[in-house]
Protein backbone atom coordinates (compact mmCIF):
# COMPACT_ATOMS: atom_id res chain seq x y z
CA UNK A 1 0.00 0.00 0.00
CA UNK A 2 0.97 3.51 -0.74
CA UNK A 3 2.43 5.14 2.80
CA UNK A 4 1.91 8.61 1.61
CA UNK A 5 -2.13 7.63 1.25
CA UNK A 6 -2.19 6.15 5.13
CA UNK A 7 -4.52 7.87 7.30
CA UNK A 8 -3.34 9.44 10.40
CA UNK A 9 -5.23 10.29 13.22
CA UNK A 10 -7.19 7.54 15.35
CA UNK A 11 -10.76 6.56 14.78
CA UNK A 12 -13.57 9.34 15.76
CA UNK A 13 -10.46 11.53 16.48
CA UNK A 14 -13.05 14.27 15.76
CA UNK A 15 -16.21 12.73 17.14
CA UNK A 16 -18.32 15.40 18.37
CA UNK A 17 -17.21 18.32 16.41
CA UNK A 18 -18.74 20.52 13.56
CA UNK A 19 -16.72 21.55 10.87
CA UNK A 20 -17.37 24.37 8.39
CA UNK A 21 -15.18 23.91 4.89
CA UNK A 22 -16.03 26.37 2.40
CA UNK A 23 -15.72 25.32 -1.41
CA UNK A 24 -15.54 22.00 0.26
CA UNK A 25 -17.37 19.96 -2.64
CA UNK A 26 -14.45 19.54 -5.12
CA UNK A 27 -10.67 19.47 -5.25
CA UNK A 28 -8.66 19.18 -1.76
CA UNK A 29 -11.70 20.65 -0.62
CA UNK A 30 -13.39 17.61 -0.64
CA UNK A 31 -10.31 15.57 0.35
CA UNK A 32 -10.10 17.29 3.59
CA UNK A 33 -14.24 16.84 3.91
CA UNK A 34 -14.17 13.49 3.39
CA UNK A 35 -11.20 12.94 6.23
CA UNK A 36 -12.97 14.70 8.37
CA UNK A 37 -16.25 12.84 7.98
CA UNK A 38 -14.18 10.02 8.52
CA UNK A 39 -13.08 11.06 11.63
CA UNK A 40 -16.30 11.38 13.06
CA UNK A 41 -17.00 14.50 12.39
CA UNK A 42 -20.02 16.91 11.12
CA UNK A 43 -18.87 18.75 8.30
CA UNK A 44 -20.51 21.20 6.23
CA UNK A 45 -19.42 22.40 3.05
CA UNK A 46 -20.26 25.53 1.27
CA UNK A 47 -20.28 27.00 -2.53
CA UNK A 48 -22.15 28.30 -5.21
CA UNK A 49 -23.28 25.84 -6.80
CA UNK A 50 -25.56 23.75 -4.93
CA UNK A 51 -26.78 20.84 -7.68
CA UNK A 52 -22.80 20.60 -7.79
CA UNK A 53 -22.29 20.17 -3.73
CA UNK A 54 -25.62 18.29 -3.63
CA UNK A 55 -23.93 15.32 -5.28
CA UNK A 56 -20.77 16.06 -3.47
CA UNK A 57 -22.53 15.76 -0.26
CA UNK A 58 -23.86 12.35 -1.50
CA UNK A 59 -20.22 11.48 -2.49
CA UNK A 60 -19.02 12.30 1.28
CA UNK A 61 -21.44 10.83 2.69
CA UNK A 62 -22.29 7.17 0.80
CA UNK A 63 -18.64 6.17 1.80
CA UNK A 64 -17.69 7.48 5.00
CA UNK A 65 -21.27 7.43 6.40
CA UNK A 66 -20.87 10.80 8.38
CA UNK A 67 -23.28 13.47 8.08
CA UNK A 68 -22.66 16.33 5.51
CA UNK A 69 -24.75 19.00 5.03
CA UNK A 70 -24.63 21.18 1.70
CA UNK A 71 -25.10 24.95 1.83
CA UNK A 72 -25.23 27.40 -0.90
CA UNK A 73 -23.23 30.55 -0.19
CA UNK A 74 -21.64 33.28 -1.96
CA UNK A 75 -18.53 33.98 0.48
CA UNK A 76 -18.06 37.18 -1.06
CA UNK A 77 -21.85 38.23 0.52
CA UNK A 78 -21.55 38.90 4.10
CA UNK A 79 -25.19 38.39 4.46
CA UNK A 80 -24.60 34.96 2.66
CA UNK A 81 -22.04 34.10 5.51
CA UNK A 82 -24.12 34.56 8.42
CA UNK A 83 -26.87 32.47 6.93
CA UNK A 84 -24.39 29.77 6.37
CA UNK A 85 -23.46 30.28 10.17
CA UNK A 86 -26.81 30.21 11.20
CA UNK A 87 -28.42 27.47 9.05
CA UNK A 88 -25.20 25.52 10.16
CA UNK A 89 -26.10 26.26 13.91
CA UNK A 90 -29.88 25.25 13.53
CA UNK A 91 -28.54 21.81 12.17
CA UNK A 92 -25.59 21.54 14.52
CA UNK A 93 -25.97 23.65 17.67
CA UNK A 94 -22.64 24.33 17.41
CA UNK A 95 -19.50 25.22 15.31
CA UNK A 96 -16.11 23.96 16.35
CA UNK A 97 -14.49 25.02 13.26
CA UNK A 98 -13.85 26.47 9.88
CA UNK A 99 -11.74 25.80 6.84
CA UNK A 100 -11.13 28.73 4.90
CA UNK A 101 -10.64 27.04 1.40
CA UNK A 102 -12.91 28.54 -1.58
CA UNK A 103 -10.54 30.16 -4.09
CA UNK A 104 -9.94 31.68 -7.28
CA UNK A 105 -7.39 32.39 -10.08
CA UNK A 106 -6.20 33.67 -13.05
CA UNK A 107 -2.83 32.52 -14.76
CA UNK A 108 -2.42 35.40 -16.89
CA UNK A 109 0.32 38.47 -17.17
CA UNK A 110 -1.24 41.34 -15.51
CA UNK A 111 -1.56 43.92 -17.96
CA UNK A 112 -3.79 41.88 -19.57
CA UNK A 113 -6.13 40.67 -16.90
CA UNK A 114 -9.08 43.53 -16.20
CA UNK A 115 -9.63 45.14 -13.49
CA UNK A 116 -12.76 43.32 -12.84
CA UNK A 117 -11.10 40.10 -13.60
CA UNK A 118 -8.50 41.39 -10.50
CA UNK A 119 -11.38 42.21 -8.19
CA UNK A 120 -12.62 38.86 -8.82
CA UNK A 121 -9.92 36.73 -7.04
CA UNK A 122 -9.52 39.30 -4.28
CA UNK A 123 -13.32 38.79 -3.29
CA UNK A 124 -12.96 35.35 -3.47
CA UNK A 125 -10.07 34.80 -1.58
CA UNK A 126 -9.62 37.42 0.73
CA UNK A 127 -12.79 39.04 1.14
CA UNK A 128 -14.35 35.78 1.46
CA UNK A 129 -11.97 34.23 3.74
CA UNK A 130 -12.42 37.61 6.06
CA UNK A 131 -16.39 37.66 5.86
CA UNK A 132 -16.25 33.70 7.01
CA UNK A 133 -13.32 34.44 9.90
CA UNK A 134 -15.04 37.83 10.72
CA UNK A 135 -18.75 36.47 11.00
CA UNK A 136 -17.69 33.42 12.93
CA UNK A 137 -15.22 34.96 15.24
CA UNK A 138 -18.44 37.61 16.28
CA UNK A 139 -20.55 34.77 16.79
CA UNK A 140 -17.76 32.67 19.38
CA UNK A 141 -17.39 35.83 20.76
CA UNK A 142 -20.24 36.89 21.75
CA UNK A 143 -21.66 33.67 22.95
CA UNK A 144 -18.56 32.82 25.13
CA UNK A 145 -17.67 29.83 23.24
CA UNK A 146 -13.81 28.30 23.55
CA UNK A 147 -11.66 25.95 21.65
CA UNK A 148 -12.73 26.78 18.52
CA UNK A 149 -10.19 26.69 15.28
CA UNK A 150 -9.99 28.71 12.05
CA UNK A 151 -7.86 26.75 9.20
CA UNK A 152 -7.09 28.89 6.38
CA UNK A 153 -5.48 27.39 2.97
CA UNK A 154 -2.95 29.66 1.58
CA UNK A 155 -0.28 29.03 -0.97
CA UNK A 156 3.80 29.18 -0.64
CA UNK A 157 3.86 32.26 -2.97
CA UNK A 158 1.90 34.40 -0.04
CA UNK A 159 5.38 35.36 1.28
CA UNK A 160 7.00 35.27 -1.91
CA UNK A 161 4.92 36.52 -4.47
CA UNK A 162 4.46 34.74 -7.36
CA UNK A 163 4.65 36.40 -11.48
CA UNK A 164 1.41 35.73 -13.34
CA UNK A 165 -0.77 35.31 -10.62
CA UNK A 166 -0.62 38.49 -9.19
CA UNK A 167 -4.19 38.78 -7.50
CA UNK A 168 -3.83 34.99 -5.68
CA UNK A 169 -0.67 36.29 -4.64
CA UNK A 170 -2.29 39.48 -3.21
CA UNK A 171 -5.04 38.14 -1.95
CA UNK A 172 -3.23 35.03 -0.24
CA UNK A 173 -0.84 37.54 1.03
CA UNK A 174 -3.41 38.90 2.71
CA UNK A 175 -5.26 36.16 4.20
CA UNK A 176 -1.92 35.07 5.84
CA UNK A 177 -1.51 38.50 7.24
CA UNK A 178 -5.03 37.92 8.44
CA UNK A 179 -4.54 34.86 10.35
CA UNK A 180 -1.33 35.91 11.96
CA UNK A 181 -2.95 38.80 13.57
CA UNK A 182 -6.10 37.38 14.66
CA UNK A 183 -3.94 34.24 15.88
CA UNK A 184 -2.70 36.64 18.96
CA UNK A 185 -5.79 38.96 18.46
CA UNK A 186 -8.23 36.54 19.51
CA UNK A 187 -6.09 34.14 21.39
CA UNK A 188 -7.62 35.30 24.86
CA UNK A 189 -10.97 33.98 23.51
CA UNK A 190 -10.06 30.67 22.61
CA UNK A 191 -9.97 31.02 19.19
CA UNK A 192 -7.03 29.74 17.18
CA UNK A 193 -5.69 30.84 13.61
CA UNK A 194 -2.90 28.69 11.56
CA UNK A 195 -2.45 28.69 7.48
CA UNK A 196 -1.59 25.47 5.58
CA UNK A 197 0.21 26.53 1.91
CA UNK A 198 0.33 22.86 -0.07
CA UNK A 199 2.47 22.72 -2.83
CA UNK A 200 1.36 20.77 -6.03
CA UNK A 201 -1.29 18.15 -5.61
CA UNK A 202 -3.26 16.72 -8.18
CA UNK A 203 -7.02 17.84 -8.93
CA UNK A 204 -8.98 16.74 -11.47
CA UNK A 205 -8.71 18.98 -14.99
CA UNK A 206 -6.97 21.72 -12.42
CA UNK A 207 -4.18 21.93 -14.37
CA UNK A 208 -5.61 21.75 -17.36
CA UNK A 209 -8.00 24.63 -16.36
CA UNK A 210 -5.04 26.81 -15.64
CA UNK A 211 -2.54 25.67 -18.84
CA UNK A 212 -4.43 23.96 -21.14
CA UNK A 213 -3.48 21.80 -24.55
CA UNK A 214 0.25 21.11 -24.26
CA UNK A 215 1.49 24.00 -21.87
CA UNK A 216 1.01 21.69 -18.52
CA UNK A 217 3.49 19.03 -20.16
CA UNK A 218 5.62 21.69 -21.07
CA UNK A 219 5.60 24.01 -17.48
CA UNK A 220 5.18 20.32 -15.80
CA UNK A 221 5.66 21.76 -12.17
CA UNK A 222 6.28 18.33 -10.58
CA UNK A 223 9.89 18.86 -11.82
CA UNK A 224 10.65 21.44 -9.64
CA UNK A 225 9.90 19.96 -6.42
CA UNK A 226 12.84 18.19 -4.71
CA UNK A 227 11.51 15.17 -3.31
CA UNK A 228 10.22 14.25 -7.31
CA UNK A 229 6.52 13.62 -7.06
CA UNK A 230 3.53 15.29 -6.47
CA UNK A 231 1.49 15.09 -3.12
CA UNK A 232 -1.08 12.71 -2.60
CA UNK A 233 -4.86 14.11 -1.02
CA UNK A 234 -4.61 11.95 2.06
CA UNK A 235 -1.11 13.57 2.79
CA UNK A 236 -3.22 17.23 2.85
CA UNK A 237 -6.29 15.86 4.79
CA UNK A 238 -3.69 14.32 7.27
CA UNK A 239 -2.44 17.91 8.43
CA UNK A 240 -5.30 19.45 7.78
CA UNK A 241 -7.34 17.64 10.46
CA UNK A 242 -4.29 17.52 12.58
CA UNK A 243 -4.23 21.22 12.81
CA UNK A 244 -7.93 22.15 13.14
CA UNK A 245 -8.24 19.10 15.84
CA UNK A 246 -7.44 19.85 19.40
CA UNK A 247 -4.30 17.65 19.10
CA UNK A 248 -2.59 20.80 17.65
CA UNK A 249 -4.10 23.29 20.60
CA UNK A 250 -0.46 24.56 21.20
CA UNK A 251 -0.08 25.67 17.25
CA UNK A 252 -1.46 29.39 16.65
CA UNK A 253 -0.41 31.84 14.38
CA UNK A 254 1.73 29.39 12.07
CA UNK A 255 1.21 28.74 8.64
CA UNK A 256 2.59 25.11 7.72
CA UNK A 257 4.01 24.39 4.44
CA UNK A 258 3.67 21.36 2.68
CA UNK A 259 4.90 21.03 -0.88
CA UNK A 260 7.78 18.89 -0.71
CA UNK A 261 10.45 21.71 -0.41
CA UNK A 262 9.71 22.96 -4.12
CA UNK A 263 8.94 26.98 -2.85
CA UNK A 264 12.88 26.65 -1.66
CA UNK A 265 13.92 25.94 -5.35
CA UNK A 266 12.70 29.60 -7.04
CA UNK A 267 10.73 32.32 -5.53
CA UNK A 268 6.93 31.76 -7.37
CA UNK A 269 5.24 28.78 -8.01
CA UNK A 270 4.77 30.36 -12.12
CA UNK A 271 7.46 32.57 -12.50
CA UNK A 272 8.91 29.67 -15.12
CA UNK A 273 5.84 31.07 -17.30
CA UNK A 274 8.15 34.29 -18.15
CA UNK A 275 8.97 32.10 -21.05
CA UNK A 276 5.44 32.27 -23.00
CA UNK A 277 5.57 34.50 -25.40
CA UNK A 278 3.16 37.00 -26.70
CA UNK A 279 1.55 34.88 -29.44
CA UNK A 280 1.47 31.91 -26.81
CA UNK A 281 -0.47 33.94 -24.41
CA UNK A 282 -2.71 34.97 -27.45
CA UNK A 283 -3.28 31.43 -28.07
CA UNK A 284 -3.65 30.03 -24.09
CA UNK A 285 -6.46 32.73 -23.65
CA UNK A 286 -8.04 31.89 -27.45
CA UNK A 287 -8.16 28.08 -25.82
CA UNK A 288 -9.35 29.16 -22.49
CA UNK A 289 -12.07 31.26 -23.40
CA UNK A 290 -13.29 28.33 -25.40
CA UNK A 291 -12.97 26.06 -22.97
CA UNK A 292 -15.59 28.18 -21.04
CA UNK A 293 -17.55 28.84 -24.17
Amino acid sequence: MNPYTQKMLRDNALEGKTYIVTGGGSGLGFSMSRYLLELGANVVIASRNFDKLQQAALDLQQPTGGTCLPLACDVREYDQVEHLIAQTLSRFGTIDGLVNNAAGNFIAPTERLSSRAFDTVLDIVLKGSKNCTLALGKHWIDKGERNKVILSIVTTYSWTGSAYVVPSATAKAGVLALTRSLAVEWAQYGIRLNALAPGPFPTKGAWDRLLPGDLAKKFDVQHSVPVGRMGEHQELANLAAYMVSDFSAYMNGEVVTLDGGQWLTGGGQFSMLKEITPEMWDMLEAMIKGKKG
